[in-house]
């Protein structure tokens, strides 16, 4: 005879996965904010900004925005993540510290 599924089990892994996913997602923003330097912004501003970045329609402005975002990150993984985390004393940097309530006041 079979054994009957548990799906009560099943749901309840499928929302822990999906609350694990949407705080890292969460994490993530924040830390792209502060590796940007765009932790310098008032919430007034960087909201603002964002909001500019989803109305705009200009493709061209999109594509350039899309290139400098690349040449970030690529400049990010040549430096290594550990330069920019270690300030070479064993202690985390500015750089390494994330605000969980902007993030997540961002989120909501």
């Amino acid at each position: 005879m079979r054994k009957p599924r548990d799906y009560d089990s099943e749901l309840k892994a499928l929302e822990d996965r999906a609350r694990q996913l949407k705080d890292r997602r969460i994490r993530q923003l924040g830390e792209l904010v502060i590796a940007t330097g765009a932790d310098g912004l008032t919430s007034e501003q960087l909201a603002g900004a964002l909001l500019a970045a989803m109305n705009t329609t200009d493709d061209a402005t999109k594509e350039a925005w899309t290139r400098a975002g690349a040449a970030f990150f690529q400049r990010g993984a040549a430096t290594g993540r550990k330069a920019t985390r270690d300030n070479g004393k064993g202690t985390a940097t500015d750089a390494d510290r994330t605000q969980p309530d902007a993030a997540e006041a961002g989120a909501q």
